[in-house]
C-alpha cells in the first residue's frame, strides 16, 4: 500500500458495524471517529491528507434489526461462555465470508470500485466501507479502504504494523474497567500494542445508547 507523496500524512482508522443496526450501518464511535478526524485533521487541507480505512468483521455480535445478541455481562460462567462462543462464531466466520476471498484484500479508493462486487453475499461489509469512501470522495480527500478477516485488535495492530501509518485513529465506547480487565476493548488493545501513534476517540455522552456495550 504505497502512498502518492512523501508529504501527504497517512493517517489508519479501524472502521466497525454498528450493534443496534448491524450492516451496512457503522457503529457511533466509528463514525465518530471519522468525523473527528476530518474535522480535527483534515479540515480543508485535502491534498496533505490519506485516509486508510480498515474493517474487520466482528463476530462476537450479530444484529439483525433491533435483535442483538450480548453474552459477557455479570458472571465468571457468561465470561466463559463468551469466549467459547466467540471462537467457535470467529472460526464460522471465517468459513462463511472465504468464499468472497475475491473481495477480501481488494482496495476500494472510489464509489465506482463499489459497482462490481465478486460475491454478493460479502456486500455488507463492503457497504460499510462505501460510505466511508464516498464520505471521503465528498471532501476531497484520498482514501484506500479494504477488509480483513480476523479477530479485530489483532488484524489492526497486524495492518498497522505492515502499512505503517502516520497515526491510527480509532473509535472507543470509553467501556467500564472490567471490560479493560477482560482485554475486550479493541481500543485498549490497539492503544497498548499497535507499533504507532494511537489516538483513540471516546464516543460523545448523548450518542451513548442505554447499554454502554452497545454501539
Amino acid at each position: 500500500m504505497a502512498t502518492s507523496s512523501a508529504n501527504v500524512t497517512r493517517i489508519m482508522l479501524a472502521m466497525e458495524e454498528s450493534t443496534i443496526s448491524g450492516y451496512p450501518h457503522a457503529s457511533i464511535s466509528s463514525r465518530g471517529a471519522f468525523e473527528w478526524t476530518i474535522q480535527k485533521f483534515v479540515r480543508s487541507n485535502v491534498s496533505s491528507f490519506e485516509l486508510l480505512i480498515l474493517h474487520v468483521p466482528h463476530a462476537q455480535f450479530y444484529c439483525k434489526g433491533r435483535a442483538c445478541v450480548v453474552l459477557g455481562f455479570f458472571s465468571l460462567c457468561v465470561i466463559i461462555l463468551f469466549v467459547f462462543v466467540t471462537e467457535v462464531m470467529v472460526y464460522s466466520f471465517d468459513m462463511f465470508f472465504s468464499a468472497g476471498s475475491e473481495d477480501i484484500d481488494k482496495i476500494y479508493t472510489s464509489p465506482e470500485c463499489f459497482q462490481s462486487m465478486v460475491f454478493r453475499g460479502w456486500e455488507r461489509g463492503v457497504h460499510l466501507l462505501e460510505y466511508f469512501v464516498t464520505r471521503c470522495n465528498q471532501i476531497g480527500v484520498a482514501c484506500q479502504a479494504w477488509i480483513k478477516l480476523g479477530d479485530p485488535k489483532t488484524v489492526i495492530c497486524r495492518e498497522a504494523k505492515r502499512i505503517q501509518p502516520d497515526l491510527l485513529v480509532l473509535g472507543s465506547r470509553a467501556l467500564s474497567p472490567a471490560y479493560l480487565i477482560l482485554d475486550i476493548s479493541v481500543s485498549e488493545y490497539c492503544l497498548k500494542h499497535a507499533e504507532c501513534p494511537v489516538v483513540r476517540i471516546k464516543r460523545r455522552a448523548d450518542e451513548a445508547p442505554s447499554i454502554p456495550f452497545y454501539d
